[in-house]
């Protein structure tokens, strides 16, 4: 009996492996909280070029992650291409990133930031989350087999382009020029950015700052977890649990962090009320879920959404990445001027 006591009193609530990664999701919704980009009416006006906040806070956090990334003791492998048979060995990024960025502009959220709305409670985030979930559900139902499938044919077909996963090996030069060129460019947009523009309400503090406290967020990834930070992945694991998965170690360490980022977003609301003032933005159920489902479809076949292309993938100087990248915002501009 004592020795039954003692065990039952001493057990955490969660395992010890876990709450490293239950906390550094918990870093990672802190940060997006603080930093405002979790806002609807910040990615909707930064995509309709209205309002240049989410662009200072991405470059500066994608500045920052990159020089961490590259200086701390582990390293990690860049993101290959997601090759869908089409095209291109990055057509599935393109593609990907295309619906990524429709998506994006319909809900007025992300992969990761719809997570710091529940955490707010963003009645919107509410519907985007179910459509994402949605998709994470045809994802693992037969989706993400299907385009496996076909991303193994096209390697099989493309064999004779031959896939150039770091920048530094498409442009023939050293890791240490693209990266010094890469921080100086992004740099120097949130420098023109930071002079030349305006922000709205929703940065309650120096949209350059709040990129630096994302960056933060990187490095408790990084210490916490050795991993880098990237949310589309939780969905596809959503999914698998909703088909009846059974819960085995680690299979849903992805869900644990997404938990994680909703909890440390509700905290931080709270704890600063000033960062939970919402600029209301007239979203319907409809586009919401629309949204949510298209970017979780774009980000899994992509390989990675807004943080992980974006901030992680990008900071390994992934061609894929800027690929997806930059098909995401082209298409989220397109789909604002079109809707505008």
């Amino acid at each position: 009996m004592a020795s039954s006591s003692s065990s039952s009193s001493s057990s955490p609530l969660y395992p010890p492996s876990k709450m490293p990664t239950l906390l550094s999701g918990a870093l990672f919704g802190a940060a997006m909280t603080a930093s405002g980009v979790y806002q609807a009416s910040v990615i909707i006006s930064q995509l309709n070029f209205t309002n240049f906040h989410m662009i200072q806070a991405f470059l500066t956090a994608a500045a920052g992650s990159a020089a961490l990334v590259n200086i701390y003791p582990l390293s990690f492998p860049p993101r290959p291409a997601s090759p869908i048979n089409l095209f291109s060995l990055y057509d599935g990024n393109i593609l990907g990133g295309i619906l990524l960025g429709t998506g994006m502009m319909l809900s007025g959220a992300c992969p990761g930031t719809v997570l710091a709305q529940l955490g707010v409670g963003v009645r919107s985030g509410f519907y985007t989350f179910a459509g994402a979930a949605l998709a994470g559900l045809a994802w693992s139902a037969g989706l993400g087999s299907y385009f496996m499938s076909r991303g193994k044919q096209a390697r099989s077909s493309l064999q004779s382009e031959k896939e150039l996963i770091t920048v530094q090996e498409a442009l023939g030069v050293s890791k240490g020029t693209v990266l010094a060129g890469l921080e100086a460019m992004f740099l120097g947009i949130v420098y023109l950015a930071a002079r030349y523009t305006v922000t709205g309400p929703e940065a309650k503090i120096p949209p350059y700052c709040s990129g630096l406290l994302i960056a933060a967020a990187q490095l408790g990834s990084l210490i916490l977890r050795k991993g880098l930070l990237g949310t589309s992945t939780s969905y596809e694991e959503v999914g698998r649990w909703l088909l009846g998965g059974k819960a085995v170690p680690d299979k849903y360490k992805n869900m644990l962090f997404s938990a994680g980022m909703i909890v440390g977003a509700a905290v931080t609301s709270r704890l600063v009320p000033e960062f939970a003032e919402v600029t209301k933005v007239e979203i319907s159920p409809l586009s919401a879920g629309l949204g949510g489902f298209l970017m979780i479809l774009g980000s899994r076949m992509a390989g990675g959404c807004t943080s992980g292309h974006g901030i992680s993938g990008i900071s390994l100087l992934s061609v894929s990445s800027f690929f997806t990248i930059g098909a995401c915002f082209l298409a989220g501009g397109i789909t604002g001027l079109l809707l505008g």
